[in-house]
């Protein structure tokens, strides 16, 4: 990612506490993705694997306090209407064959519609290098964060001058970012689209390779996947610093929406949560806690009420609350959003138990429902908590 300061450590240190941000081998080709919110899915983008013919060859590596630790990918799928040739729909999750590290933070996807004119941070294991020189050599494989903003829908550029991500672009599907340096010369969308915008100074950066599939974070959350950059022109103005496609000044990004995809992403993840309840009677209020790795505990929500139409989309959201269990030791504190899709009368949202060998007695946590949309909990009632027991299986205490 290269970026306005002249410091590549910079970034790397900025990056630090993005440690979900996880680096995508393919064999022939490397990328970036983030690990999702229950734990074992990763989203990248689909052109980092489309040309994949076998999943052994599939690894994600992070990069977390505990260390550095290599995954195998045991399951992907691509968008079903990703379009390798427009990059369209260019989505893609990726299933660890074993746990994520329980100190790798876990994302959700952005969930409202506002996020043009927002700033993102960029993260990724790209090339990195500065705006005037663009990408520099062997580069590749550390994680960086930068930030911009997302400033047009991509359909803004339909057209412009042809080809690949730069025709038949439908609305509300990708967003444009374009390496601000300060100069109206080099302000891409000012110069192309009439939108201007002179940059976020030295914290600015852009898109390269090796940072496809990576994540822009709105508040943490995954607002966009890095997609394709493009240096552009249209015969009255030629914004690139060098007019080579490097990740300069002068050139644009392009970022695949998420918010427009989250039923695709919430209900692959919800089709292989792993041992989960069919039904609220399969529903256990005890975990076993497991001498290593992650176990599951379940929270599942029900609606009994009626739709005022058909496609009427439900949601509450949720937080995880310490009783005698602790976030971080016991189990993986975990909050957000819950949307019941058309068609769908309960969902699950899954809590990480951390194993461990340690004697303890047993020790209970809590998730808290809150703010219905669509429903209500009852007269009067704001808010619905169940707690759940983590059995421990290392001994008995004396």
């Amino acid at each position: 990612m290269p970026t306005t300061a002249d410091s590549l450590q910079a970034a790397e240190r900025r990056a630090l506490r993005e440690d979900g941000v996880v680096y995508v081998r393919t064999g022939d080709v490397v990328g970036s993705g983030a690990l999702l919110y229950d734990g074992r899915a990763v989203l990248t983008a689909g052109h980092v694997v489309d040309a994949v013919t076998r999943v052994g060859d599939l690894s994600v590596q992070f990069d977390t306090e505990s260390g550095r630790t290599t995954r195998q990918i045991d399951e992907f799928i691509i968008h079903p209407e990703y379009d390798w040739w427009l990059y369209r729909q260019d989505l893609a999750l990726l299933w660890l064959a074993g746990d994520a590290p329980a100190d790798a933070t876990r994302y959700v996807p952005y969930r409202d519609s506002d996020e043009l004119g927002q700033t993102v941070s960029l993260v990724g294991y790209g090339d990195s290098g500065t705006g005037n020189d663009g990408t520099l050599p062997n580069t590749i494989g550390a994680r960086r964060l930068v930030e911009n903003r997302l400033d047009a829908d991509a359909q803004a550029i339909d057209g412009l001058i042809g080809g690949p991500n730069t025709n038949e672009l439908e609305a509300d599907e990708r967003f444009l970012i374009d390496f601000d340096n300060g100069l109206i010369a080099n302000d891409a969308l000012g110069q192309l689209i009439d939108m201007p915008g002179l940059g976020l100074g030295d914290f600015e950066g852009m898109v390269a390779p090796g940072d496809s599939g990576g994540p822009a974070l709105i508040e943490g959350e995954i607002a966009g996947v890095a997609n394709a950059i493009a240096s552009l022109s249209d015969g009255a103005a030629d914004p690139d610093v060098d007019d080579v496609l490097n990740a300069s000044f002068g050139e644009i990004g392009v970022l695949q929406r998420v918010s427009t995809e989250q039923q695709w992403i919430d209900q692959s993840l919800r089709a292989r949560y792993p041992d989960a309840p069919q039904s609220p009677g399969e529903v256990s209020a005890t975990v076993v806690e497991g001498d290593s790795g992650i176990t599951y505990a379940y929270f599942m929500l029900q609606f009994t009420g009626e739709r005022e139409t058909p496609d009427q989309l439900l949601s509450v959201r949720y937080r995880t609350e310490d009783g005698t269990a602790k976030a971080g030791e016991d189990y993986i504190a975990t909050q957000g959003k819950l949307i019941l899709y058309p068609g769908e009368r309960e969902g699950l949202i899954p809590v990480e138990v951390i194993g461990d060998t340690i004697t303890e007695p047993d020790e209970t946590f809590s998730l808290t429902v809150y703010d219905p949309i669509g429903g209500s909990f009852g007269e009067g009632v704001s808010e619905l908590t169940a707690t759940r027991l983590i059995t421990d299986d290392d001994g008995m205490m004396v």
